[in-house]
């Protein structure tokens, strides 16, 4: 099995264009790595990001997708605790496990990854994928729009045997970023008052874990109103379009909640947007938690806003630990505590990925699964 792998894969060979499905060659897995049968995988807003917004023209070409879940196909060199025919989540934030990082409880960083030194092209400059004769970089390190993908052990978690590949891929990404920026980040607490800024995937997960937590009131608040119906389902209480306002919604939140939310959670990565979000807080102890991926402007606020108690903070993953979290992650979908079936809108085919694209840009879905290979 320790040979190239021909494979077909979605390429983003530039900015802005749309995807290319291409036969591409996959390199055996190296000391350390784990060549991985992509089965499915969700398409994250986060894509689109660097395809659309950020467009850094170093970090092309490339295999976008980071929400997959597969099965080992080989391991190379110095590899133990997998084998082939394992079913895994490959992970966008790795976890040595001896850096400094992993070794504080309080973060979920990791010194070791594509992302400690290159946030910016979203990429590390050494990839196992070629096409036509050039180098494809592999994004965030994993790469799931291909059929086949190899990422290193440190970034990839082993999960229960019999877990749904085309539902727990979801937990690579976008659910548990928005259940645990609720419940780690901001640790929503029992009878309190929440604001979910964002209704997409990351938002709704959001909404999914203040009510987990046990808040009391979760206000969601979107400028597409058919989001609220969906908000409903995982734990909404009440709904707020701020484009149906006649003042800025932190005053009608203000109005609502005698003086402003416990909890806000920024779900959309849109600097007005995490502004309203911590003007939305109450004085005293209100906190504020940025979810959304940007990393384009500057954020802007009064600093009154914390000098009278409120608290703005970020969260990357939801703060779980990478390797820890996403298979208990999973064992909670298994055991029912956990919602992701809700979350899928459309299934389609990897071919059809430029479909899944133009549906996520019109806020036409929640999340699109690409079915990769079959088990």
């Amino acid at each position: 099995s320790q040979s190239v792998i021909k494979c077909r894969a979605a390429v983003a060979w530039e900015p802005n264009k749309p995807l290319v499905m291409e036969e591409i060659e996959v390199a055996p897995p190296g000391a350390h790595e784990i060549r991985i049968k992509v089965v499915a995988t969700g398409l994250c807003h986060t894509d689109l990001y660097h395809l659309f917004e950020s467009k850094k023209k170093e970090g092309f070409p490339a295999v976008l997708g980071h929400e997959g879940a597969g099965i080992v196909e080989s391991v190379g060199p110095g590899v133990t605790k997998f084998k082939p025919g394992d079913k895994v989540i490959p992970l966008f934030i790795s976890q040595c496990g001896e850096c400094k990082f992993c070794r504080n409880p309080k973060t979920n960083l990791c010194e070791k990854g594509w992302s400690n030194e290159r946030y910016d092209v979203m990429s590390d400059d050494m990839s196992s994928f070629t096409c036509k004769g050039k180098t494809i970089l592999q994004f965030m390190g994993t790469s799931t729009f291909s059929e086949y993908t190899v990422v290193n052990e440190i970034a990839v978690a082993k999960i229960h045997d019999s877990a749904p590949l085309d539902k727990v891929c979801l937990l690579g990404c976008g659910i548990s970023t928005g259940y645990g920026a609720a419940v780690n980040t901001a640790k929503v607490e029992p009878g309190s008052t929440c604001a979910v800024f964002g209704l997409g995937a990351v938002g709704l997960a959001a909404v999914m874990g203040c009510k987990a937590a046990g808040a009391s009131r979760i206000i969601a608040v979107d400028i597409n109103s058919d989001k609220f119906e969906k908000a409903k389902v995982f734990g909404a209480t009440d709904f707020v379009n701020p484009t149906e306002l006649s003042k800025p919604v932190s005053q009608v939140l203000a109005e609502m909640t005698n003086g402003g939310v416990d909890f806000a959670l920024e779900c959309v990565g849109n600097v007005g947007v995490m502004r309203s979000a911590l003007e939305s807080c109450t004085k005293g102890w209100g906190v504020s938690v940025l979810v959304g991926w940007t990393d384009m402007y500057d954020f802007s606020a009064r600093p009154i806003q914390l000098i009278t108690g409120r608290t703005w903070k970020g969260s990357l993953f939801g703060g779980f630990k990478s390797k820890d979290g996403v298979p208990k992650l999973v064992d909670e979908y298994m055991a029912q505590k956990l919602k992701l079936d809700d979350f899928i809108t459309h299934t389609m085919p990897l071919h059809q990925i430029n479909d899944a694209i133009e549906l996520m840009k019109h806020g036409k879905c929640i999340r699109t699964i690409l079915n990769v290979c079959p088990e």
